[in-house]
């Protein structure tokens, strides 16, 4: 389970945010001031940080500066300010990615699953009917036979390989590896599968009954 730190001097804002993330096996712990959070995470463990800007005594872009002094856990901003400027200036000291106030529950989780996905390495080696994914040596094999992928084919089979099942759509592809400020295009994705397909078949390995595209959606690795 993972543990998520909620900051907001609003306490109907972090029972909402607890309403949404607990059903998703969240585990919330909740603090009403930055200065909390900061004292929080000295003496505890969590996993992620959403983190509201405007409080008072000391604002959000102070509480995430003060973090980032001592710790590299992930931090969502959370706010109603939607400036670019804002938005840059959260993410130059340290922010992982940011969401605007009113947000939409199902953007919230897919950001948190996003940035977690990133951050928490897992599944460093994945074996799958004779296909290697190793994430220390960054080498993807069949069979003994070395397969020639581009860091970010690399990085799109081990999304795949980590979440069996699971359908990606390309937003939700390029939001995780690519990052929320990347303007990178859908069609760059496609043609990421095509050349994962196409390398993968040059070895014999079935891909085509595992790499599916699920249509109007995205694709998944069917396990």
């Amino acid at each position: 389970m993972y543990t998520i730190l909620l900051v907001d001097d609003e306490k109907r804002m972090l029972d909402l945010l607890e309403l949404y993330l607990s059903p998703k096996g969240y585990h919330c712990v909740k603090c009403e001031s930055g200065l909390a959070a900061i004292q929080y995470l000295e003496n505890n463990e969590a996993d992620l940080v959403l983190l509201d800007i405007m409080m008072p005594e000391l604002d959000g872009w102070e509480t995430c500066k003060r973090i980032r002094e001592f710790s590299n856990i992930p931090i969502i901003m959370v706010t109603a300010r939607d400036q670019t400027s804002d938005i840059v200036k959260g993410l130059n000291i340290g922010a992982d990615d940011y969401i605007t106030k009113p947000f939409d529950e199902s953007e919230l989780i897919a950001r948190i699953e996003a940035v977690l996905r990133r951050s928490v390495g897992k599944h460093s080696r994945i074996e799958f009917e004779g296909l290697v994914w190793d994430e220390t040596e960054h080498k993807v094999q069949y069979k003994n036979r070395l397969i020639s992928l581009t860091p970010k084919e690399f990085a799109v089979l081990g999304l795949f390989l980590k979440n069996p099942n699971q359908v990606f759509s390309r937003e939700q592809i390029i939001l995780s590896l690519w990052g929320y400020n990347a303007n990178t295009e859908e069609r760059t994705v496609d043609s990421h599968m095509k050349n994962i397909r196409e390398k993968l078949r040059q070895v014999g390995f079935p891909v085509d009954q595992f790499l599916q595209t699920v249509w109007g959606v995205g694709y998944k690795w069917e396990a």
